[in-house]
């Protein structure tokens, strides 16, 4: 089963790292997060990518053509038809389509113009800023179990604020910043029938938008509800608390290291 992945978006709310790169090679412990969200994917054994390229694209084809051939420990034979040799075999047997889909498209406009590479076999999609530790074996077993067109993951919110509880105005518990227990939100993490293309009208269509809202009205939305850990690196802030949890080894969502 190939796994798209949202990468053109601008970041704007991230124009701090973005100016120069695009936010999915924002980096956390030193990796981009695009790296972090293809390490999940394929501690399940999913290593089929199609990556949707936009703003500053080439950025991610160099980092993945370096990766391809640079990573790890290397000799050089300069008299060789093969000059460079790996000391080691990449651990990540990746198969990545760098797809451009347009600076200006949207969501929706990226996921159809992926089409032609995902086939006419349920995919999976997610977008290129969000970790999580969601079991994806269940995701999809859920996904089969419905027999419906599309599986959202339903997240709860990390909260931005320490929560209190109280009896009288004795603090009974206190919180800091827990996964808000009310409320669900979109995690992504989706699993799709390539019906769904036929939803999504063009490039100017926010997939979170008409597709999604037509395909709850058709009865042909289901939602996974993960109760784990689920984070968005939408602005420096959100960075900040991605490299904080990586940096104390407090990381859920790396489930590649356990």
């Amino acid at each position: 089963m190939k796994t798209a992945i949202l990468a053109g978006g601008k970041g704007t709310r991230l124009a701090e790292e973005t100016s120069v790169r695009p936010k999915p090679m924002v980096e956390i412990g030193g990796k981009p997060i695009l790296w972090h969200i293809m390490k999940i994917y394929s501690h399940f054994g999913f290593n089929d990518f199609s990556v949707a390229l936009g703003y500053k694209g080439d950025f991610i084809k160099r980092y993945f053509v370096e990766y391809g051939t640079l990573a790890g420990n290397l000799s050089i034979d300069m008299g060789s038809p093969d000059p460079v040799q790996r000391h080691e075999p990449d651990p990540s047997q990746w198969k990545i389509d760098l797809i451009e889909t347009g600076d200006e498209t949207l969501t929706g406009g990226r996921v159809k113009r992926l089409k032609p590479y995902l086939g006419d076999k349920t995919f999976m999609l997610t977008w290129g800023d969000g970790v999580s530790n969601i079991d994806i074996k269940k995701l999809i077993a859920f996904h089969k179990s419905h027999g419906k067109l599309a599986t959202v993951s339903a997240v709860r919110p990390q909260a931005r604020y320490g929560h209190m509880r109280f009896d009288g105005d004795r603090v009974t518990a206190f919180e800091e910043k827990p996964q808000t227990a009310e409320g669900w939100i979109n995690g992504a993490f989706f699993v799709l029938e390539p019906q769904v293309f036929d939803y999504i009208e063009g490039d100017q269509v926010m997939f979170e938008h008409a597709p999604l809202e037509n395909l709850a009205r058709d009865g042909q939305l289901m939602a996974y509800r993960h109760e784990g850990f689920w984070a968005a690196m939408d602005t420096l802030r959100d960075k900040h608390v991605l490299q904080k949890l990586w940096d104390s080894g407090d990381r859920p969502w790396a489930v590649w290291e356990k």
